[in-house]
Formats: C-alpha cells, sequence, structure tokens
C-alpha cells in the first residue's frame, strides 16, 4: 500500500507539472508567433498633368546619299599613270581624280591633224577647180559632162574634209578623257583605280557622294505615310546619342508588299557627315506631325509586370490598386497617358514596383497636400 501510495503521489506531480506547461504556452505563446503587421509605406502621390507636346512618327531606316555618281573610264586600253585622290578626300568640280598614259593617244591627235590638213588643201583646190570650170562654161569652152565633174569632185573633198575634221574632234576628245575629273563636288566614297591597270571603256574607277549630301530613308508603316507632308521637321539619333535635325523632302509613292512599310526621305544637312553620321549606318528618328495636347504623369510612377504598364491608384481608404495603363510619347521625364486613369485619380508617384494590389501606404509629408485621402483614413 505504502508503494501504491508514493506511484500515485509522483504521477500526480507530473500531471500537475505538465498541466502547468502547458497553460503557459497559450495565449501568450500563440501571440508571440504572430507574425509582426507590415509597415506602411511612405509616398508622394501624382496626378495628371496638362501639356502641349510634338506628335511624333518614329521610325528607323538607313542614311544614304542624296546622289551617289559613278566616275568611270570613257577610254578603253590605256594604262592609269596616275592617282591622285582616295576615299574619303573631299573634291570639286572638275578637280583631276586620275590620269592615263595618253602617249598613243597624243600620237593619234598628231596623225589626225596631218589627215585634216591634208584634206583642207584638196578641198580648197578641188573648189578653185570646180570655180575656174563655171567661169570656162560662161564662154562655152567647158563641157557640161567636164562641169558636173568638177562640182563632184569639190563636193567630195568638201565631205572628206567634214570626216577628217570629225575624227581630229574625236581624238582630241580622246585625249581629253586621258584625265578623269570630278563631275561635282562632293567627297569619294570608292574607289577601284589601281596605278598600272589597264581599264577599259565604262570601267568604274571612282564614287562620289555628291555635295557630300547625305539622305535618312525611314521606314514607316503604311498607315503613317498618309501624315507625312514634305517639309515637316525630322530629329534623327546618332549613335553617340546626339540628335541630327533633318526636314522631309518626299514620301515614296508605294509600299513594300511584304512589310506593309514605306520610305520616307529626309534630307540631312551638309553638317551631318563631319558630326558622326555616315552613309551605310542604320539610325532610328522621328517625324514630327504637329503639336497636340498631352496627359502626363512622371516616368516614375509607371512600372511593367508581365508585358503590360501599369501605375499604383491611391483609394480613399489610403490603399492601391494596380491599374493597367496605356502610354503615348515621352518628353522631359514624362509620359503620356492615353488611356487608363482619371483626371482626378492619385497615383503612387515613385516606388510603385515595390507594391502589391491591395497594400496599405501612408503619405509622405512632401505629398500629402495634393493627395484624394478621406481626413480620417489610417495609414
Amino acid at each position: 500500500m505504502t508503494e501504491q501510495r508514493v506511484w500515485k503521489t509522483a504521477l500526480a506531480v507530473m500531471l500537475a507539472g505538465a498541466l502547468a506547461a502547458c497553460g503557459k504556452s497559450g495565449p501568450e505563446n500563440k501571440s508571440k508567433e504572430r507574425p509582426p503587421a507590415k509597415p506602411a509605406l511612405a509616398v508622394n502621390v501624382a496626378h495628371l498633368g496638362q501639356h502641349v507636346w510634338p506628335r511624333i512618327a518614329t521610325a528607323s531606316g538607313a542614311v544614304q546619299p542624296w546622289q551617289e555618281a559613278s566616275i568611270g573610264a570613257e577610254v578603253g586600253g590605256l594604262k592609269l599613270a596616275e592617282v591622285l585622290v582616295n576615299v574619303g578626300d573631299v573634291v570639286k568640280q572638275g578637280q583631276l581624280l586620275a590620269r592615263m598614259s595618253d602617249e598613243t593617244v597624243r600620237a593619234d591627235v598628231a596623225a589626225q591633224r596631218a589627215s585634216l590638213a591634208e584634206a583642207e588643201a584638196s578641198a580648197a583646190q578641188a573648189s578653185g577647180e570646180a570655180r575656174r570650170a563655171h567661169e570656162l562654161d560662161k564662154s562655152g569652152a567647158i563641157s557640161q559632162q567636164d562641169l558636173i565633174q568638177y562640182d563632184t569632185q569639190a563636193k567630195t573633198a568638201t565631205a572628206k574634209l567634214a570626216a577628217a575634221r570629225a575624227q581630229f574632234d574625236s581624238q582630241q576628245l580622246r585625249l581629253r578623257y586621258t584625265r578623269v575629273v570630278a563631275p561635282d563636288d562632293g567627297v569619294i566614297s570608292a574607289r577601284t583605280a589601281t596605278v598600272g591597270a589597264v581599264v577599259s571603256s565604262g570601267t568604274e574607277l571612282f564614287k562620289l557622294i555628291r555635295k557630300n549630301r547625305l539622305e535618312w530613308r525611314a521606314e514607316m508603316h503604311g498607315d503613317v505615310l498618309p501624315r507625312i507632308l514634305p517639309g515637316q521637321a525630322a530629329r534623327v539619333r546618332r549613335m553617340d546619342g546626339g540628335v541630327v535635325n533633318g526636314r522631309v523632302r518626299q514620301v515614296a509613292p508605294t509600299v513594300d508588299a511584304n512589310t506593309r512599310n514605306g520610305l520616307v526621305y529626309v534630307d540631312l544637312p551638309p553638317e551631318a557627315a563631319t558630326s558622326g553620321v555616315k552613309a551605310g549606318m542604320y539610325l532610328s528618328g522621328d517625324v514630327l506631325l504637329g503639336d497636340t495636347p498631352a496627359t502626363t504623369l512622371p516616368e516614375t510612377a509607371v512600372f511593367s509586370r508581365d508585358g503590360y504598364d501599369y501605375v499604383m491608384v491611391l483609394d480613399q481608404q489610403g490603399r492601391v490598386h494596380q491599374t493597367k495603363v496605356t502610354l503615348g510619347r515621352r518628353q522631359d521625364g514624362q509620359v503620356e497617358i492615353v488611356q487608363g486613369i482619371g483626371a482626378n485619380d492619385g497615383v503612387v508617384a515613385a516606388g510603385a514596383a515595390f507594391l502589391s494590389d491591395g497594400d496599405v501606404v501612408r503619405l509622405a509629408a512632401a505629398g500629402a497636400a495634393s493627395a484624394p485621402v478621406a481626413a480620417g483614413a489610417k495609414p
């Protein structure tokens, strides 16, 4: 009996301790296990603003010469004796670019000059004999057959003189063509001429960008082309981030059947070639279509998720709601809001990407005056 009583007493003590331990881990422990409340993020609020911005049509395209002249050999079978310019050289109209060996041509000119002199002498003799024959015909001392013969000889000699003069002019022209000159002011864009090479007639020796004048051939969708007019201003963005101002010269009359894009030809100023813009570059830019009103927000108020653009709109209870918006133009740190929110909606001005739909926020001191939140709203 004594052992039984001792065992029961020990069991009772153990149960009492267990119950006491359970009691301590009740409400107190539960309160300790609760996650701490998420702190409210302090935000500034922005509203839609009104601006007048230029409406633009953005495009990309290649920079090409306005006109590129092909300068070739106009006589064949001659050797290039001298090449005086290289790629990138600025040349003037009439400037000597290359010279061909002209010894054989000069010899041909001399021979033709002698033939011309002989033809002139023969023509003068035949003309004199015909004139004397007509004087004898007045006295009847010559037959009509002889008279016709003298006249025919005079006309034949005159024709031979004309042919000899034409041949002489042709040889002089060949001699002039041994000097290859620039047809216009510009810059040499390509050179295939090599000293010592024997060229044939029509072989291209140089390419010349006329007037060193470039143009931007912007590719635009056919839906935009009707709004593009000659004379409109354009801005082309250089590789280094700078901008070159141009002007629309003309719009292509057709569009590509595959891409549905058409070309807009934009004249670039002469200084474009010296400011880093080169023929062959593929650049982006804008054509200015005129000024129109724009409803804007700061760019910092807009964020992207899953390929869409959003803002966080603040409600009367201080909660934010993720709202999809459609964007338009951008300028000076502002972005145009085409649709999505109204004029009275307040949006988180910065840091919206760190918020989730339904989060509670509090207003920073700087933005409190502009926030459309009820006076009794809790942070």
